[in-house]
Parts: C-alpha cells; structure tokens; sequence
C-alpha cells in the first residue's frame, strides 16, 4: 500500500507536499482496491484514500478519533484488505498486537482472524488464499494457505519488506545484506546474488516484479527476482510500492504519490 469508500468519508484541507501524510503518520504501505482503482495508504493513524482532488480521507468510521496503527496492509480483492499492527490509541477493548485483521467494507471497520495479541506483522502479503507475514517481534517468516485463519512458521528473517509471485510460487525478502528469496514457500532463504539494493516490492499479476531502492531507484525483474533491469526512479526516498499488470506502478514517497504507467520509465506526481 488512497480513493473511494468504505464508510464515512471526511476530506480534508488540500495539504502542501511536505505535510500530505501529517494526518497519516509514517507511510508503511499502499495498495489499489481493484473494485474502482482507489489508491490506498495505511499508516500510523489508520487507512486513507487519496481523493480526486489530491488529498487524503479517512477510510475508517469515526476519523475523528483515528484508526488503528497498520503496521502491515495487502489488499484481498474488491474492498477486502488485511491488515496487522495496533489499535488506536483510545482503543483498551483490542488485544494488542492486532494480529491478523480483515476488512470486507473498504476499511470502514475491521475483523479480528487469527493471532490477536500475539503477532505484530510488518509486512503483508497474499495472493488468493495463500497469505505472507513478517512477525517483526521474533524475526520470522510465517505462510498460510488458508487466508490467514492458521499459520505455520518459516525461515528466520529480518526484512523490511516481502512480497509474494503470483500463485504463491515464490517469496522475496529486502534484507540489510541484499535480496533473499525463497522457492520453497518461505522455508529456506537464499541471497540473490547480483541484485541491486531494494527497499521494497511488488509483484504483479503478469508476472513481473517491481523493485525500488533506498534512493529511489526503480527496478524491474521478469525472472522471479534473478536478475534486474534499471527503470527509471524518484528523487525522494521511497516509503511503499504497489504493481498492477501493464506496468502499472504507484510510488509513495515521502513527498507524495507518484504513478507510472510504463513499468517505472517515467513517474508522475499526483499528490
């Protein structure tokens, strides 16, 4: 992991570049609903849509009182998303981590599914059935095949970002000593040799991987993460990347959102 609805929706004052994400927080994903194509972000103070007009509303109910901190976000399908991280603040009533949580009205409300209290996921992925999670407490890869109501445990893995192919074939991690990858459905993981630094990832549906660096700089593999070819990149450091298929790329930095539409060549500025 911006548009659309799933509840009450507040706009808010059109924001300059540099305080786009204040009600936000920290950006830590985006994702498209394929229901309308409504660009979403989670962050510190819950689920936001980018409106029409360039700035960010509220998914939740009540935006006055905030949303749940989503430390990690992937969307499902058409308005259903999953989520991990921590209640709001105001919240004494939700086990703390979330665990895994699921939304089936666009963000208005969530729905507890497994692991409440127990696991705090950084990062989120799914395809189908078959979910991903980084549990950031105890640096480990969890899988499950049946959208996240159990879980098995997997590799050891300090990563800050994972993302899973199509078909649940392959699992690529960022790590702090390259790209891993895994062929085994996140039991062991091997280091891609050659790759270029990437912070995050996103796989489309077409098969192709998405990858961008620290910097900025935009990748792009079409051999499962073996090897990349350098796109083109953003000035600002990133912050979240969601792919769509046709290389359909949105960049969230932390200045703004910015969209491709040839496989990250070129970016333009849309917040």
């Amino acid at each position: 992991m911006l548009t659309g609805c799933g509840g009450p929706v507040q706009p808010v004052t059109a924001p300059s570049a540099t305080d786009l994400f204040e009600q936000v927080g920290h950006v830590h994903e985006v994702g498209i609903d394929p229901a309308d194509g409504a660009i979403l972000i989670a962050g510190h103070h819950g689920l936001f849509g980018l409106t029409p007009e360039g700035t960010l509303a509220p998914r939740q109910d009540s935006p006055p009182t905030g949303g749940p901190d989503l430390m990690g976000f992937t969307v499902a399908g058409p308005v259903t998303y999953l989520a991990s991280g921590h209640p709001a603040p105001q919240d004494t009533s939700t086990p703390n981590p979330l665990g895994l949580v699921r939304s089936t009205n666009g963000g208005a409300t969530w729905e507890p599914i497994s692991l409440h209290g127990l696991v705090d996921f950084h990062a989120l992925d799914v395809d189908g059935t078959v979910v991903i999670g980084l549990d950031a407490t105890r640096g480990l890869l969890m899988t499950s095949d049946d959208s996240g109501r159990t879980w098995q445990e997997r590799a050891p893995l300090e990563a800050l970002d994972i993302a899973l192919a199509p078909g649940g074939a392959g699992i690529l991690a960022t790590t702090e000593n390259g790209l891993m990858a895994s062929s085994d459905g996140g039991t062991t993981l091997t280091t891609v040799t050659g790759s270029p630094p990437l912070a995050y990832l996103a796989w489309a549906d077409d098969g192709t991987v998405y990858g961008i660096g620290p910097d900025g700089a935009l990748h792009a593999s079409t051999d499962r993460g073996a090897t990349w070819q350098r796109r083109g990149g953003t000035a600002s450091p990133p912050q979240a990347i969601t792919a769509e298929p046709g290389g359909q790329l949105t960049v969230v930095t932390e200045h703004g959102v910015e969209r491709s539409t040839d496989g990250g060549v070129t970016l333009r500025r849309l917040a």
